[in-house]
């Protein structure tokens, strides 16, 4: 309960935020169901809903006082499998070229602001695990590691979206997952779209992060 209160005061600026802009994209979704009597977009409220558990999960690590070793690794790695999910929502663009509406302009609207709370999600949730992380480890050595975090989400968000794993294949199909990332590592050459698209997907977030971290810290 202290946690959760913790967590509250601490985050109240960007919990409103981010409610804001969750709401309004709601907002949008249900609208464009209404005008169009479609419910093609609903799995983006899916979609939210998976991106958000990285972030609940770094909010919790960030708001426990002294969390042991063992409970930050235990968290990170629940945390790592899902991180993808949150930009992975960038790539729902992908699914404008199918719709049938002929308001095209409001599909834009809808899955760039459900885009867009995956993108705050997912810089917000990496800056609370930095924080978490920031007393085991020199500050060039951690930012390697989030540069790198933010390259593995690239490739995970390659795996969901193209490969069609789900987060939590690592426990339900690991043999199939494991497979599929040792023949993209070990034949980059016959798997170049995967690289291509860690490479030129990781660099676009990763500057974005550097954006994001930098107005951040700015603004404390």
């Amino acid at each position: 309960m202290n946690t959760l209160k913790l967590f509250v005061l601490s985050k109240f600026k960007t919990i409103t935020i981010l409610t804001a802009t969750m709401g309004f994209s709601l907002v949008l979704l249900m609208i464009r169901m209404k005008i169009t009597h479609s419910f093609f977009y609903l799995f983006l409220v899916w979609n939210l809903f998976l991106a958000a558990i990285p972030f609940a999960i770094s909010s919790y690590l960030v708001c426990l006082p002294k969390p042991s070793k063992l409970i930050s690794l235990t968290w990170f790695g629940v945390w790592l499998l899902f991180l993808p999910n949150a930009p992975y929502m960038i790539t729902d663009l992908l699914h404008i070229s199918i719709s049938e509406t002929k308001y095209i302009w409001l599909d834009i609207l809808v899955v760039k602001s459900f885009a867009l709370c995956g993108v705050l999600l997912f810089y917000l949730s990496i800056l609370d695990m930095g924080k978490v992380f920031a007393i085991y480890f020199k500050k060039a050595v951690l930012d390697f590691c989030l540069v790198l975090i933010v390259f593995l989400s690239s490739f995970g968000v390659y795996l969901g979206r193209f490969l069609r794993y789900n987060s939590w294949e690592i426990l339900t199909n690991p043999k199939h997952l494991l497979l599929d990332i040792a023949n993209i590592t070990i034949k980059p050459i016959a798997h170049n779209e995967a690289w291509l698209f860690t490479l030129f997907f990781g660099t676009f977030l990763g500057i974005g992060f550097w954006v994001f971290k930098t107005l951040a810290l700015r603004e404390n």
